[in-house]
């Protein structure tokens, strides 16, 4: 059945919509895809005290993925690595297992119900868009057939609406989490403020991410519509220009100018300082706003890069990106680095960001879960759509990932802590 395509119809009132324009794809599936099930056994071995769900090893095994990304309608054109053109298959079929515990098999099924009548929100960047579109392929695999969905894609908001389960899947699109402001002077990083951030307010489950964004400079440093590695961010401008043109562009769309810290406004400032007080100015509102016994909070934690160094990335996200054939780290890579976490330099010595991070979220008051995904996805230099992220795409993304692939591991490994924290 072809998908019907209609005008956007409001958003529930418990999502505070910026821009309630765009378009609603409505899909009714007339099949369920398959999910390999080798355990239905939901109990929660993975939470065990002391069980570090972070550090293990990546597995070969035959019966992942855990679904079809070609039967899954939410999938953008730039992750959809092996419709893109990939040949190879095998980064598709690992699985994560903890050294010290074992992990849950995902159960969609067992999610569906557990989140019936929620909203779930990410918030954060394209990376957030990863994790988010991962999420809606799993439970999507898991919904009996036929699977009623629809998809709303707007600016700043998008989400995914499972009707059998008055379910909704929201991505809000901020890349700062604190607010860029035109001003005056050009356009402002301001690292005390959160303007829109009320529009979080009403979720049941929260999962945060912000960090990619704020090391670029120069000419990387670009209106980050139009970076090469974020053409699922084009789309949405360009959903953003046909149905919204009256309305003033999201200044979370800018690039910055410049940067205020209080009462003084800078230049420039030490990226690592910037992302500290950033991040503590989304701390204090998460302290200060959620109610930790209806809302459950995640911050993603740090999804590496694998370019052959900083200014490759940088070059990467900038209109003059890396040639096809310029070699960048993750061209042509058919397996992880290492298998075990253990192997990869020893994995124990956190980067200064992923420090940042721990420190903030562990001076909060409120509980926030750190998805600590950086030393089991830096292994995963396989797992990129390299030159494989769809038509106008002349440059080299080793920076998200395939969908399917990594974002689903992400995704598992939540599933298990909400597990843990009933």
């Amino acid at each position: 059945m072809a998908p019907e395509l209609r005008r956007l119809a409001p958003l529930p009132p418990r999502i505070g919509l910026i821009c309630r324009c765009g378009w609603v794809l409505t899909i009714i599936a007339l099949a369920a895809a398959a999910l390999p099930c080798t355990s239905g056994n939901s109990s929660v071995s993975a939470a065990a005290a002391g069980c570090d769900l972070f550090r293990g090893r990546w597995v070969a095994d035959k019966s992942y993925p855990l679904y079809d990304a070609s039967a899954c309608p939410f999938v953008p054109d730039v992750f959809d690595c092996r419709r893109n053109g990939r040949p190879d298959d095998a980064y598709l079929k690992f699985r994560w297992t903890p050294a010290n515990c074992r992990l849950p098999r995902f159960d969609g099924a067992d999610l569906l119900r557990r989140l019936r009548g929620k909203t779930v929100m990410f918030v954060g960047d394209s990376l957030s868009m990863n994790q988010w579109v991962s999420l809606a392929c799993m439970l999507h695999a898991a919904a009996p057939a036929p699977v009623r969905a629809t998809l709303t894609s707007g600016e700043p908001v998008s989400s995914v609406r499972f009707e059998d389960y008055d379910l909704l899947l929201v991505l809000y699109h901020t890349t700062f989490l604190v607010d860029v402001v035109q001003e005056d002077i050009g356009r402002v990083l301001k690292l005390d403020s959160m303007r829109n951030a009320s529009a979080w307010l009403g979720a049941h489950l929260l999962v945060f991410n912000t960090w990619h964004w704020w090391t670029y400079r120069g000419a990387s440093q670009v209106y980050q519509r139009y970076a090469p590695p974020l053409l699922i961010e084009k789309l949405l401008l360009l959903l953003w220009t046909i149905n919204c043109s009256k309305q003033p562009m999201p200044c979370s769309a800018c690039r910055w100018d410049y940067v205020q810290d209080g009462n003084s406004t800078y230049r420039d400032m030490d990226r690592l300082t910037a992302f500290s007080k950033g991040l503590s100015t989304w701390a204090r509102w998460v302290d200060a706003n959620i109610d930790a016994s209806k809302t459950r909070v995640f911050y993603q934690g740090i999804s590496p890069s694998h370019y052959m160094s900083k200014q490759q990335e940088g070059e990467a996200g900038a209109a003059a990106s890396v040639p096809a054939t310029g070699g960048g780290s993750c061209l042509k890579q058919t397996r992880p680095l290492q298998e075990a976490t253990d192997a990869a330099g020893g994995g124990t010595s956190p980067s200064p960001e992923q420090g940042v991070v721990r420190g903030v979220i562990g001076a909060m008051a409120s509980p926030v879960a750190l998805l600590d995904i950086t030393a089991l996805s830096q292994l995963r230099i396989d797992a990129h759509p390299s030159v494989y992220a769809g038509p106008g795409r002349d440059g080299m993304d080793c920076t998200h990932w395939c969908i399917a692939g990594l974002p689903d591991a992400w995704n598992q490994i939540m599933y298990a802590m909400l597990l843990q924290q009933r």
